[in-house]
């Protein structure tokens, strides 16, 4: 193969340690080898980018293994020519395994030029990344409290879901911290209500006549607590991301005028895939990272078909999936069969006339059923020998 690269380095990055593989050698000749292995702490990866400086490296491969990767990443960053490959593109010929061979394979991959490089953001937009993936995380924790404080309600025969909207209000919130108090009367309570709610007092003061022990009050405090407390983080996220946002200020309001793109969904976008549309060869390549793109997998029989492999992460799949359409008057085809938009499907042809165990009729098939009938009568697959002649 042709030698592109002449000094390349590969990297086998794991939590602990790093094997280092050094390849030397101008196109033609054989190159000269050097493998080191390296501890992940900061002043050993300061002590493996001096050493590659130092043999005139100009790139640099190494496999996206989850996140250990990101810290030998940060440190070579801007000295090297970095490439970041999908470790299933460069998996190795199955046998005997080593994290020195390894290295030696990402390196040899390398200085042929055999490895495409990933798409890494720069470091203002993987910073503003981590930040809204960390908003999305404390959104779930958000939802799973409400869902855990909906419960205890519950458990303690408080109707308020039953009666309210939406519990977490202001109305709600103020009933919620009466009940933790524990002496306001439920009149007093329902009282408490505001705007168009108020005309379901007498509503409210059945749903709010419940069993509530000391054990639901302290679980009901704390949890309440947990909710504002995660309400706060995620208001200080908010704050931070705006920050973040201020060098996207034009694409992220050219983002937001697509409808159903708000405020965050348009920061989610800039932060997953950028604002360089170059670094994708083609539209198609995008839509592929961003697993858009419906794949098409065949699988043995018998076996089920692995899922797709998805480039982009969870956080930006989800909140780039399309939004379902609105639902309107249930229409006569279904996911699976439709009568409607399909012809009626033509009779099957008669199978071949091959000696079976059994013989079978002709198969007929319709859009509502297909069934088969066979007779139970066997039939012989021997051969037949001729009766002998009468003379």
């Amino acid at each position: 193969m042709r030698v592109i690269i002449e000094r390349c380095c590969g990297l086998d990055v794991h939590q602990e340690t790093v094997v280092a593989c050094l390849l030397i050698g101008a196109p033609g000749d054989r190159p000269t080898k050097e493998v080191r292995t390296f501890r992940t702490v900061t002043r050993d990866l300061e002590v493996l980018r001096d050493w590659l400086a130092a043999a005139g490296v100009t790139h640099v491969g190494m496999e996206s293994t989850g996140v250990y990767w990101r810290p030998v990443y940060a440190v070579l960053e801007g000295h090297f020519d970095l490439i970041v490959g999908n470790a299933r593109h460069i998996r190795n010929v199955p046998g005997r395994k080593t994290d020195v061979k390894d290295a030696e394979w990402i390196a040899d991959l390398v200085r042929h030029g055999l490895i495409a490089k990933s798409f890494v953001p720069p470091r203002p937009l993987r910073e503003m990344r981590e930040l809204l993936r960390y908003r999305r995380k404390l959104t779930e924790s958000q939802a799973a409290e409400r869902n855990r404080l909906l419960k205890l309600l519950e458990t303690a025969n408080i109707k308020l879901a039953s009666v309210m909207s939406d519990v977490f209000g202001v109305s709600g919130r103020a009933m919620l911290r009466a009940l933790i108090e524990g002496w306001v009367s439920v009149e007093a309570m329902a009282d408490l209500a505001r705007g168009q709610l108020r005309r379901k007092r007498s509503d409210l003061i059945l749903a709010l006549e419940g069993r509530m022990e000391e054990h639901h009050r302290f679980l009901l405090a704390t949890q309440l607590r947990r909710l504002e407390a995660i309400e706060q983080d995620i208001a200080t996220l908010d704050l931070r991301i705006t920050e973040r946002l201020e060098p996207y200020r034009t694409p992220h309001a050219l983002l937001m005028q697509i409808p159903g793109v708000d405020w965050l969904v348009a920061a989610v976008l800039i932060a997953e895939i950028g604002v360089d549309m170059s670094v994708f060869l083609s539209v198609h390549h995008l839509s592929a990272w961003a697993a858009s793109v419906p794949a098409a997998t065949r699988a043995p029989a018998g076996r089920r078909a692995a899922a797709p492999e998805r480039a982009m992460s969870t956080s930006a799949r989800s909140w780039s999936a399309p939004q379902s359409p609105p639902r309107g008057p249930r229409a006569a085809t279904s996911k699976t069969n439709s009568t409607v938009s399909r012809p009626a499907a033509a009779p099957c042809a008669r199978p071949s006339p091959l000696p079976t165990r059994f013989s079978s009729a002709p198969i007929t098939c319709s859009p509502k059923d297909c069934r088969t009938a066979t007779s139970e009568k066997p039939i012989s697959t021997r051969s037949v020998k001729p009766a002998p002649s009468q003379t």
